[in-house]
């Protein structure tokens, strides 16, 4: 029998201590291929927004590439969606970023189409102004829609910018960097797509290279 109290009182930490530890871990088991799901779940959905679940049938979310070309997507290691139906290449969804918003990176999925087309874009995240830059959601107007259907030829090149740049897209009154910004990340990642589109739905050997000699025009 332990007569002292001091060492008793330790004894009992000692037990709730690992009770504790080992009730965490098991919640952590049971939960984290739930969690794992749900993350799936909510990202298949993205995609198949920007590309229908019924004009491809492979695993667009295991079927990946990772590219690098900071200049033009926005940040190094990029990671780009692949969509096939019966082995063909239908659409690849970028996870563009774009450094310079108002308020810090934001980050895109960029939907381009085989002929160069966008199927769409969305934001994933971003920490622009509310009431102001947030307008890019979806969900607070239908400004990212803008994009669906565009390419490198429609609208000209010369007019992808905003209209206060005299392009064609709108932009947020008091708001303006955050949908300049979008535009050119946008317009540079079909420039991407337009240089390396075919090799993307190759079988990878190495990540892509960064992109060499651009020109003013295509990432000005």
């Amino acid at each position: 029998m332990i007569k002292h109290p001091i060492i008793l009182s330790g004894l009992i930490l000692a037990l709730f201590a690992v009770a504790g530890t080992g009730l965490v871990a098991l919640t952590h088991q049971q939960t984290a291929d739930r969690i794992a799901e749900n993350e799936r779940t909510a990202l298949l959905r993205k995609l198949n927004t920007l590309v229908p679940a019924d004009t491809i049938d492979n695993d667009i979310i295991t079927d990946t590439r990772i590219v690098n070309d900071p200049v033009r997507l926005g940040e190094e290691q990029i990671k780009v969606y692949l969509g096939r139906k019966q082995e063909k290449p239908v659409a690849a969804v970028f996870g563009s970023v774009v450094p310079d918003g108002y308020s810090g990176p934001m980050k895109l999925l960029v939907a381009v189409r085989t002929d160069g087309t966008l199927g769409g874009v969305r934001v994933v995240s971003h920490k622009e102004t509310p009431g102001l830059g947030d307008k890019i959601e979806e969900k607070k107007s239908d400004w990212i829609l803008s994009f669906n259907g565009k390419s490198l030829t429609d609208p000209a090149l010369p007019n992808w910018k905003v209209k206060r740049d005299g392009g064609v897209f709108d932009q947020f009154t008091g708001a303006t960097v955050t949908p300049r910004s979008i535009v050119k990340a946008v317009r540079n990642t079909l420039f991407y797509f337009r240089d390396h589109g075919n090799s993307l739905f190759e079988p990878p050997t190495q990540s892509l290279p960064k992109t060499a000699g651009l020109t003013e025009g295509d990432h000005q």
